[in-house]
């Protein structure tokens, strides 16, 4: 039997990267999947590329309107939620000079509102022993330069585990978190990142992870299937670090 059979997962930002990644291995798996993302050609675009019982759903991360949709739209074609992964998210390099409101905003209104009330929106909708997962980052233990915003979106995303784990544990819902390091993704190239920027990081990072090379979006999806299955049936509150090494060693 498959590891997922007949449970309703949705992915957030899964147009690409990681969460297309991990939206695929879901289905493979079993189960049925709602994916979302803000651009409805990507969306469509998708449609040459999935096999299984899916459902494509136009959604901006940071809107609680449009979370509210997608739930509603997911009980309404598949029935009740056994899986959330929150990968949706933004990347901003931004040192603390030319840092604006309008940039933090933007980011923890996606990497953190966005997610958490998502989750406020599943919450009624949600069977016994679902999994809920963040899409965090190594950033939310390490410092770099420039990632005020962003690291701390993803340190706030840390601490709703842990505080999202003790509130739906009684109920048997687990929460976890994937960490990822250095993952070969679309996602800096989507952002405010220059080109010369992200070779630089490109030809640097190998260096300092302990398997020396980038990770890639079949590694994360992996992990994200371990949390969904119940081969992780005892493991809530915690994040798994998925970096080569690169923020543990």
């Amino acid at each position: 039997m498959k590891k997922l059979e007949n449970k309703v997962a949705i992915v957030t930002g899964a147009t690409s990267g990681m969460g297309l990644q991990t939206a695929k291995k879901f289905l493979e798996e079993g189960a049925k999947v709602v994916l979302t993302g803000r651009n409805q050609e990507k969306l469509d675009a998708l449609k040459t590329e999935l096999s299984g019982d899916y459902l494509l759903v136009n959604a901006e991360a940071s809107s609680i309107s449009d979370s509210e949709k997608l739930i509603a739209q997911t009980v309404s074609k598949f029935g009740k939620i056994d899986i959330l992964f929150l990968n949706a998210g933004i990347f901003r390099i931004e040192t603390i000079d030319n840092l604006t409101e309008e940039v933090f905003d933007e980011v923890h209104n996606i990497n953190v509102r966005g997610p958490l009330f998502t989750v406020k929106a599943a919450f009624e909708q949600l069977n016994e022993g679902a999994s809920i997962i963040f899409n965090t980052s190594v950033v939310n233990v390490k410092g770099f330069v420039g990632m005020a915003a962003y690291g701390s979106s993803k340190a706030a995303l840390r601490s709703l585990t842990r505080t999202l784990a003790a509130e739906f544990g009684p109920r048997g819902i687990r929460v976890n978190a994937i960490a990822p390091g250095p993952i070969d993704t679309p996602i800096y190239g989507k952002h405010n990142v220059p080109q010369e920027n992200i070779d630089e990081m490109a030809s640097n990072f190998p260096s300092l992870v302990s398997l020396g090379r980038f990770g890639n979006s079949d590694e994360i999806a992996n992990t994200a299937l371990f949390l969904a299955s119940s081969d992780s049936s005892y493991i809530t509150g915690t994040e798994i670090p998925v970096d080569g090494g690169f923020a543990q060693v």
